[in-house]
């Protein structure tokens, strides 16, 4: 039996561990393109390393060579800010992001690799009318740098899309799930700060599970060419509130009768949910709010001895 070979650009990042981990677990053998070796532990098995940063001016095919598929999760921003990550240097960033991000596109297709799939973002919607439901058919109205760099790098994916170059791009909500050893996952400092007794202001927004991101881009993978080539797929699955991730917290960390109090929930009257119709018809299923309850609960665990201390 034949392995597909597919490259990974930023499969050290946060959602890039967990496409890493759902292809090995799907049989693929996994090249990872990443500015910093992987930790032990971050994968589930092993694969190939290449260090490079984004916009690099390298020669590209030795990483794809023989590949059938190359997955761009990779992203240049500050750590920890995705908006805002271009700092003082916006021209650098919209440089590394687009003309970088072609680059790989260009050279994934002079190696003859069959299907490249880009993450993009939901921030390529920008401002839309409150409380309009956003379809892939919805015209983005990206109003941040950090949308109008993705929204770039689909463009330019798209107009490569041929008979021979299957291109299809994911605009993801927010992700969640837990971190690898020594790494904090996006919750864990909400739920320390709330079981200090620190006042959490109300928040809310869409989330998905970094696990069911994996899952939607083995399904892409999957498909028929005509399904998927040329076309974009949101990818969210559901509102969560501050207030529903402690009062799991609460439940699971047996705090429920002490004096915390949860957050007012926030008012989401206005939000722009995304409704992922188009992937759900092609199979795809997240995990929704039995998944969301046990991600939480895993977190309590984890910082039980820390919090025991």
């Amino acid at each position: 039996m034949t392995f597909p070979i597919s490259v990974v650009s930023g499969g050290t990042g946060f959602v890039g561990r967990f496409i890493v981990n759902g292809l090995i677990e799907a049989g693929h053998h996994v090249r990872v393109i990443g500015r910093h070796a992987p930790h032990r532990g971050d994968f589930v098995g092993p694969v190939a390393f290449m260090t490079a940063s984004l916009g690099d001016e390298i020669d590209w095919s030795p990483a794809f060579n023989g590949a059938s598929n190359f997955i761009h999760a990779a992203f240049d921003h500050l750590p920890g800010h995705f908006r805002g990550g271009e700092g003082d240097d916006p021209e650098g960033f919209k440089v590394r992001n687009i003309n970088g991000t072609e680059a790989l596109f260009k050279a994934a297709k002079a190696a003859r690799v069959a299907r490249t799939i880009f993450l993009s973002t939901r921030a390529v919607y920008g401002t839309q009318p409150p409380g309009k439901v956003l379809d892939e058919d919805t015209r983005p109205h990206a109003d941040t740098l950090y949308g109008e760099v993705k929204l770039a790098g689909e463009r330019r994916l798209q107009a490569l899309a041929d008979e021979t170059f299957t291109t299809t791009s994911l605009r993801v909500t927010g992700v969640y799930g837990p971190a690898v050893a020594g790494r904090e996952d996006k919750w864990t400092p909400l739920i320390r700060d709330w079981l200090a007794g620190r006042t959490i202001e109300p928040r809310a927004g869409t989330e998905v599970h970094g696990r069911d991101v994996a899952r939607a881009i083995e399904l892409l993978l999957e498909a028929t060419s005509e399904a998927v080539s040329g076309k974009v797929f949101n990818v969210s699955d559901l509102m969560v509130d501050r207030s529903d991730i402690l009062a799991i917290a609460q439940e699971a960390s047996g705090m429920s009768g002490m004096a915390h109090p949860l957050p007012p929930a926030a008012d989401i009257s206005a939000f722009n949910v995304m409704s992922s119709a188009r992937l759900q018809a092609l199979g795809w299923q997240p995990g929704g709010r039995r998944l969301l309850q046990e991600t939480v609960r895993d977190l309590v665990a984890a910082m039980q001895p820390a919090t025991a201390s």
